[in-house]
């Protein structure tokens, strides 16, 4: 192992946290409604005009992205007809229709990030997928399930209304919409609702302006293909936000911008990737009977540290760390190993690991100064990795500037641009780039009341409770398809998708094939979930050290923050529910039937 300053990296560790933490938390940003309900419009596809919907259906599904496509696939599979998908966007995709930002793409391999490809027959073209494929495999999948006649877009739900009479959901649109539903799925997504700095004088500006979700190829040139963003050669743009979004898209504005201004409060951490073609023999190959479950559980099996695959069919950056760990945990020893001895080894693993990418910034970047404020001075896994190619040699160019606000953040945007430290930058265009509201009931915008009118945001008032992610005591034939506390720390978000569409679609069946009317968590079993998910000291720990972001709640941890992901990990928990499923007993669930009036 490289011989590391460990007191040294944890002193300028914590000095970089400090210097970021900020009182209130998620409350600094501000959401694309109200008086900035402009940025988020949908630029990509016209609304078309139809009738509203006054009638009855079994399913619906809120949000048209790969969550609603798979439990809509599932439940197709499982032979239930009458369902109905509804989303704000214009068509399929969900984050992919809204992110058409230059450069996008998956960061996790295409034959693992890619739902459903065996169920389609689907070759991906390359090793990660740029968005426009990966749209194009959204509606791939609707085509061969039959979603498209199911579905109203360009369509928000307003309320969701439990009638306990009837045992049926009551759901209300923005469109005039008002049926009834036996079942709801809420599938919108951990990254559906874009988010703004909440920066003095946002509204104020003069230019031209837009979130990184709503990309103006209007404004800019260009196409979500990657064609060049011809249109900005004469103009000065400021980008806000150095995250996962931003990394793929500032190569493609380096490229065309006259100047552009990159405003930076934490660099991002930014390690090699790697693309190439996937060969039609290869895969055809691989592509046996089986396969994408064979890759999804091995991915997930080679980012634990705990389990040993004999083989890495992924084999990328993602689970490099791991295996570091899984190496230094066969190592022999001198005596045996406790806790703590394991917990220094894997964060000096992390710190060698960190150091070789912060390396990698001094070997791209040619000016020393722009490459000492590129480097990430936290733990890997403080924030999500970012990926690229192309990102460090952008600052090359001379045309772009590094604005690096030393952890503060934009001080404030004046009608004529963007001032940090002081100093104003005067632009013709701002593109946020600020991610996506990612805690649950933040994330909706939509009212929803359950049995005895209990109100979601107060039974989640001090934290998301749940059975395994999916059932809520209170809210009965309701399924939430969010992986916060099911396989939350799984990298490939839509392994944990998958996995809670087939289960909704067990439940959904059992429930119709005995003649119940409902189905809810039991409050003792919620309770007992709740305890599966508190995180272990050592968790709270790392996630306290950490510099603020969306995995630590912006730097406020509390153990109730953190009820995130089956504390055992993602492998035991798809584990833990394939058991569950095929018991046919649903363990923690009461079915049952409506009240006699």
């Amino acid at each position: 192992m490289t011989e590391l300053d460990l007191d040294g990296l944890r002193r300028r560790y914590a000095a970089e946290r400090d210097k970021r933490i900020r009182p209130d938390g998620n409350s600094q940003y501000v959401p694309t409604t109200g008086r900035f309900a402009h940025l988020g419009n949908d630029p990509f596809t016209v609304r078309a005009g139809r009738a509203a919907k006054h009638d009855h259906v079994t399913v619906t599904i809120i949000g048209g992205g790969l969550a609603g496509l798979v439990t809509g696939a599932r439940l197709r599979e499982a032979g239930l007809d009458d369902l109905r998908i509804v989303d704000k966007g214009g068509a399929f995709g969900g984050v992919w229709y809204w992110n058409r930002y230059p450069g996008a793409g998956c960061d996790t391999a295409s034959m693992i990030y890619l739902p459903l490809l065996e169920e389609t027959g689907y070759r991906p073209t390359e090793r990660y997928a740029r968005g426009p494929e990966i749209l194009a495999h959204c509606d791939r999948i609707a085509e061969r399930y039959g979603l498209a006649p199911r579905a109203l877009f360009h369509t928000a739900v307003t309320s969701l209304d439990w009638d306990d009479a009837r045992s049926r959901w009551i759901v209300a649109t923005d469109r005039g919409d008002e049926f009834t539903s036996q079942f709801v799925v809420i599938g919108t997504g951990g990254l559906s609702a874009a988010k703004l700095p909440g920066v003095p004088g946002i509204e104020t500006f003069g230019g031209h302006c837009f979130h990184a979700s709503r990309w103006d190829y209007a404004y800019t040139g260009g196409d979500p293909e990657g064609a060049p963003l011809h249109r900005l050669a004469t103009r000065r743009v400021a980008i806000i936000g150095t995250g996962a979004t931003a990394v793929p898209c500032i190569p493609h504005l380096a490229r065309s911008c006259q100047e552009l201004f990159v405003f930076q409060r934490t660099p991002a951490s930014v390690d090699a990737r790697v693309n190439a073609r996937i060969d039609r023999d290869w895969f055809a190959s691989v592509a046996t009977p089986g396969w994408q479950e064979r890759w999804l559980e091995n991915f997930c099996a080679n980012m634990s540290a705990g389990d040993f695959p004999s083989r890495d069919l992924v084999d990328d950056e993602w689970t490099d760390l791991a295996k570091r760990v899984r190496r230094r945990l066969t190592t022999p020893r001198p005596g045996p190993a406790g806790s703590a001895d394991l917990r220094a080894d894997i964060e000096a693993l992390d710190f060698e690991k960190m150091s070789e990418i912060r390396a990698r910034v001094d070997a791209v970047v040619r000016d020393p100064a722009t490459a000492a404020r590129l480097k990430a001075w936290y733990r890997q896994l403080c924030k999500r990795p970012c990926f690229s190619q192309d990102y460090l040699s952008a600052y090359n160019l001379p045309s772009v500037h590094l604005v690096d606000t030393d952890g503060k953040g934009v001080e404030r945007i004046t009608p004529a641009g963007v001032v940090a430290a002081g100093v104003e930058y005067r632009v013709d265009c701002i593109i946020y780039a600020s991610g996506f509201e990612v805690a649950p009931v933040r994330s909706h915008d939509f009212a929803m009341t359950g049995r005895a009118g209990v109100k979601l945001t107060e039974y989640w008032s001090t934290g998301m409770r749940s059975l395994h992610g999916l059932h809520v005591r209170n809210f009965p034939n309701a399924f939430f398809l969010l992986p916060n506390q099911a396989a939350n720390f799984a990298a490939n978000v839509p392994h944990n998708l998958t996995d809670m569409a087939q289960t909704i679609a067990v439940v959904i069946s059992h429930v119709l094939a005995r003649g119940f009317e409902r189905v809810e968590a039991e409050e003792q079993a919620e309770r007992a979930w709740l305890e599966q998910l508190k995180p272990n000291p050592s968790a709270i720990s790392f996630l306290s050290d950490c510099t603020p972001g969306y995995y630590n709640n912006e730097g406020q941890v509390s153990p109730d923050s953190l009820r995130n992901g089956y504390r055992l990990g993602p492998l035991a928990y798809f584990r833990l529910m394939k058991r569950w499923r095929s018991s046919g007993d649903f363990p923690g669930l009461a079915f049952g039937h409506r009240p006699v009036a």
